[in-house]
């Protein structure tokens, strides 16, 4: 009993072994599988994903005029400031406020009574002064005959001289004083200095006005109505050097159109008037006026509108659409796809906007190719998979160039809507 129990121990010992091992090899076995799943893992990881699939425009030119736009400020083509000229009572007032009225018609009246006394105290001097150099030069003559026999001193002969002298100049001063008079009258009545529309009145009838009273109206004349803006003086230069002639009208060769506030455009158009002989230095730019007809009188003066130069002259620009245009802190940007089908960040300077399609001035050639579709899923130096597509310039629909109910690009009319 006792040698089976002593050897029981041994028999443990032996399983215990035996346990150990299969732990042991459970552990090679598990970590031959976590290196094999790794290895896998790695394997896996290292497949490189598609590149992301983009939509991309071909850049084309297109003929297209210089286009500027410029901030301007409409002035009247005449414009008459109505002031007292003589002091008196306001008796009388012969218009509406803000209707037409004709040159030579009676607008304002002043109190003629005191101006009508002048007048006649005037008429009646002069009318003295005309019988006293009369009086004078009958007894000058008589002095003449006189002198010649000795009946009359030589002083006597000069006082009477002095005095036929003195009584002319008496005239005309009387003659002075009555067209004074007569003009004072005159300006009693205040008359429309030419054909226009005439604005708010400043007096009512009864106050007292006299020359040192502000305006009394405002007579303006609106068409044709003057449209004045400031143009660079690099663009100055540029004009200049291509003989567009910006100091002579004729020769000018620009259409000249507006844009008013509410973003309407104006249907008239303009031609140049007027620039300016010199450079401000203040502000380094020109000083241009242009004419615009204004018949249905809808522009007034001072009204800030955009004034809008488009050349004549036509040349070949680079178009792209409205949907590859970005912004950043510097400014527009597009994303380009080179020709290592990598993402390419480009910083462009834009022109005019002609309907769907912007022209670049700057930052792009012909030929390179814009992403327009599936700017959310790339960045720069990436790579991607460009899918050429085609783009109505009209209204930017974005189709697939092998569509058949695709609109076809057309060159854009030079007469297409434009927006800056």
């Amino acid at each position: 009993m006792l040698k089976r129990f002593l050897k029981q121990p041994h028999r443990s010992t032996s399983a215990f072994n035996l346990s150990l091992s299969l732990v042991k090899n459970n552990f090679v076995l598990l970590g031959l599988i976590s290196l094999t799943l790794t290895a896998c893992g790695k394997e896996d990881g290292a497949v490189k994903p598609p590149a992301p699939a983009v939509s991309v425009y071909s850049i084309k030119s297109q003929p297209v005029g210089g286009y500027r736009e410029f901030v301007a400020r409409t002035e009247a083509f005449k414009e008459a400031n109505l002031r007292a000229r003589v002091e008196g009572e306001l008796t009388e007032r012969h218009f509406k406020e803000g209707s037409f009225v004709e040159k030579g018609q009676v607008l304002l009246r002043i109190d003629p009574a005191a101006y009508q006394a002048a007048l006649s105290s005037a008429k009646a001097d002069l009318s003295s002064r005309v019988s006293g150099e009369e009086n004078a030069k009958r007894n000058l003559k008589r002095a003449h005959e006189l002198i010649n026999d000795g009946y009359i001193s030589q002083s006597d002969f000069d006082r009477l001289t002095t005095e036929e002298s003195q009584a002319t100049s008496a005239v005309k001063a009387a003659q002075a004083a009555l067209e004074k008079a007569e003009l004072d009258l005159s300006y009693t009545t205040i008359r429309a200095p030419f054909t226009g529309r005439i604005g708010k009145v400043n007096y009512n009838v009864g106050n007292i006005v006299s020359p040192a009273s502000n305006t009394l109206a405002t007579l303006i004349i609106t068409d044709p109505i003057y449209v004045s803006f400031q143009l660079e003086e690099s663009l100055y230069i540029s004009y200049q050097q291509s003989h567009q002639g910006v100091n002579q009208s004729e020769s000018f060769e620009f259409d000249i159109s507006l844009r008013l506030p509410n973003n309407s455009e104006y249907p008239e158009k303009g031609k140049l008037d007027f620039a300016d002989t010199k450079i401000s230095q203040g502000m380094g730019t020109v000083g241009l006026r242009t004419l615009f007809p204004n018949p249905e009188n809808i522009i007034l003066p001072g009204l800030f509108v955009t004034l809008i130069l488009d050349s004549q002259k036509k040349e070949e620009m680079a178009l792209i659409p409205q949907a590859a245009v970005q912004e950043n802190q510097q400014g527009k940007f597009v994303l380009i796809v080179d020709n290592s089908n990598k993402v390419v960040q480009r910083q462009v300077t834009l022109g005019r906007r002609i309907n769907a399609m912007w022209v670049v001035e700057k930052g792009v050639d012909m030929g390179e190719k814009v992403i327009i579709e599936g700017l959310q899923k790339v960045r720069s130096g990436i790579e991607v998979k460009g899918i050429e597509k085609q783009v109505d310039p009209l209204i930017g629909t974005i189709t697939d160039i092998d569509d058949s109910s695709a609109v076809t690009e057309e060159k854009i009319s030079p007469n297409a809507n434009t927006d800056k």
